[in-house]
């Protein structure tokens, strides 16, 4: 088929090249314009899915938008069959949708209809979802909410986020071959009005350890934001991300330190943190840190 791929992050990645070596003719790759990165933060970085591209010799496109009709008539001169879509980060308008002759087919980071929007994977590892998976889905205008074509699952099973994201891309890809080797025919099921819940984009105050919380909350939000923006604590004035932790015995005041392992008291039980990384140095062994910057037992976190 002629496929227009529109992604951005790592987690698109697979899609796309999965997409090249089904044999399928990718005529264009649309991602996010590049940003500023790099060491100083100054330099234009441009998207996993840019890079791929180039490296696979597709033409990529990056428009800061899709609303305007010369944008729009560009899209539809690529006469695609299919668009496939991967954590693009731009909402299509009606005019993109029906431009591919079987229109768009979203890879999405979760078992619809629960976790529709910008951030399955971490709400599912947030609510303490026992699994999730990758649905393949019909865009329509609305958020998340077109017919599905097909579904796999898997156990969350104490991953963290990066370790779910990875293994989705590569569910999400495989199954998208699949899907593309069955269409048009292929079935589709319309969403279910029960079990909808929303995914709303992460907000950076609540990476924030809140010792308040019991140790199963604390420890789920240290797996739904490793390894980024990574959950953190305060202390002496400086931001420490917690990478991973694992839940121990213990009580006392919530925040209070209870040994020189950095087991923390909570709400409910305890937690040991095991991989650290203070402001501007590597992730670290607990051990090794505290070797260097000693949060003594009786120590009370905010």
């Amino acid at each position: 088929m002629r496929v227009i791929f529109m992604g951005t992050p790592d987690f698109a990645v697979p899609a796309l090249q999965a997409l090249v070596a089904a044999g399928h003719e990718v005529v264009a790759a649309y991602t996010q314009p590049p940003r500023p990165g790099g060491r100083r933060g100054k330099e234009l970085t441009p998207t996993p899915v840019h890079k791929a591209a180039d490296m696979l010799g597709i033409a990529v496109r990056h428009p800061v938008s899709l609303k305007g009709a010369d944008e729009q008539a560009t899209f539809a001169a690529l006469e695609a069959d299919v668009a496939v879509v991967a954590a693009y980060g731009l909402i299509l308008p009606q005019a993109v949708l029906d431009a591919p002759r079987l229109g768009c087919l979203n890879v999405h980071a979760s078992l619809l209809p629960r976790w529709r929007g910008a951030a399955p994977i971490q709400r599912a590892i947030l609510a303490g979802d026992e699994e999730t998976g990758v649905t393949i889905m019909q865009m329509e205008a609305g958020l998340d909410t077109g017919p599905m074509l097909a579904v796999v699952k898997t156990p969350v099973d104490g991953k963290t986020a990066g370790e779910l994201t990875a293994e989705l891309a590569e569910l999400g890809a495989n199954l998208m071959v699949e899907v593309l080797a069955d269409l048009p025919g292929h079935a589709a099921a319309v969403q279910p009005e029960a079990g909808v819940t929303y995914a709303h984009k992460i907000d950076k105050a609540e990476a924030r350890i809140d010792w308040a919380n019991s140790a199963d909350e604390i420890e789920r939000q240290i797996r739904a934001f490793a390894p980024a923006p990574g959950a953190w604590f305060e202390f002496e004035g400086e931001r420490c991300k917690v990478l991973a932790a694992e839940l121990n015995e213990g009580t006392g005041a919530p925040g209070l330190v209870l040994d020189d392992q950095l087991t923390i008291a909570c709400e409910t039980g305890a937690i040991r943190l095991t991989l650290v990384q203070r402001a501007g140095r590597p992730a670290m062994a607990t051990a090794d840190m505290l070797r260097g910057w000693a949060i003594e037992a009786g120590t009370k976190l905010a």
